[in-house]
């Protein structure tokens, strides 16, 4: 592989392909009512992903199931490579760039393990969830992040405390964008002032070169039509979020990608003024995502909801998670059912339909 800036290893220009905005779907995990792996509907999925014009996948990530991080599970290796094989397959018809983006977790030694796996199977970049580390100070964690970045580039990860992250300051990300080999951030707080701090952070830094992703998914087409104000070495000047790493890209991605594409012809086109509709299209996705990732009951239906929602286009056999708990919601699934009628502009039910015999052969 060709070295790039900052001693990159890729096969491709990583920081470009980030910095163009793309659409990562967060992949979710097929399993069979007996929890082992439904390959068949593994690869599947896999295969929507890229045919649906994904610009890279990320692979062992909350949405996937932390579990497979379990040493006694013993499926982090097995996943990643399974979907790192059906890529590469798909991609081979048509090649393009799409990078795979490896969940990393654990304390150092385990990030650092993992890292390792990912690297010799592919994999781009690590998104880092610190997780494990919600009592450390900002030193430790941030000499934690150095450590992992000089094996595999990192994907930050900003994560809403009320789902496992914990709050980060503007002083961290400062000092977090000083780290060479951080090719991108997930800015996922959930927080309007918490996500204006990583922007602010990357500016006061210099760091032009990592790329913004949203993860608000509460937040997604707001945080993509944004122009943030920001300032640095005097010049003022302004930043936005080029793409998005979300859970709820994980279905209807077709669409997604569709959405993605427009606002960026959008900005192309130098309009001053933003698109009334956009605003409603927000509002309308994020109040579907309400429902997929159960938000009323703190999300606790999360994984199920984005799991029913590929069951009912046929991607997945059913809801099962490693966690017997993770169990839709009551009167979640009756909800689910009626989001491809209530928001018909945001499906893509006949996209998957008419090729779900090619994604499961």
């Amino acid at each position: 592989m060709a070295a790039t800036e900052h001693g990159i290893p890729n096969a491709f220009d990583i920081r470009r392909h980030l910095n163009l905005g793309q659409v990562i779907p967060a992949h979710p995990l097929a399993l069979r009512p007996t929890r082992t792996i439904d390959e068949q509907h593994q690869r599947a999925l896999t295969r929507y992903y890229v045919a649906a014009g994904a610009g890279g996948m990320a692979v062992g990530v909350h949405t996937t199931g932390f579990p497979i991080h379990d040493a006694t599970i013993g499926l982090y290796r097995p996943v990643l490579e399974l979907a790192a094989e059906t890529a590469d397959a798909s991609l081979a018809h048509d090649p393009r760039a799409f990078v795979r983006v490896a969940g990393l977790i654990g304390d150092t030694a385990q990030a650092v393990r993992e890292a390792q796996i990912a690297e010799a199977l592919g994999y781009h970049c690590g998104l880092l969830s610190l997780g494990a580390w919600r009592d450390a100070d900002d030193a430790a964690i941030l000499a934690h992040c150095a450590r992992v970045a000089e094996v595999l580039p990192l994907f930050g990860f900003y994560l809403q405390p009320a789902v496992g992250g914990r709050r980060l300051s503007y002083a961290f990300w400062r000092e977090f964008a000083e780290i060479q080999n951080v090719v991108a951030i997930k800015v996922a707080p959930f927080d309007r002032y918490a996500t204006l701090d990583v922007v602010r952070a990357l500016a006061d830094a210099g760091r032009d070169d990592i790329a913004l992703y949203t993860g608000n998914d509460d937040a997604i087409v707001p945080d993509l039509l944004t122009d943030v104000p920001v300032t640095s070495g005097g010049r003022a000047y302004t930043r936005h979020f080029v793409g998005g790493l979300l859970g709820q890209w994980a279905v209807w991605t077709s669409r997604a990608v569709a959405m993605l594409r427009e606002i960026q012809a959008w900005r192309a086109s130098g309009a001053d003024t933003i698109p009334r509709e956009w605003l409603t299209r927000g509002a309308a996705l994020t109040m579907a995502n309400a429902v997929i990732f159960d938000a009323a009951h703190s999300y606790r239906g999360c994984l199920p909801g984005i799991l029913e929602i590929l069951r009912r286009q046929g991607l997945v056999r059913g809801t099962w998670t490693f966690d017997t708990h993770e169990q839709l919601s009551p009167g979640q699934g009756e909800a689910l059912a009626r989001l491809s009628a209530q928001y018909p502009d945001l499906a893509d039910d006949d996209f998957v339909a008419e090729r779900l015999d090619e994604f499961l052969a």
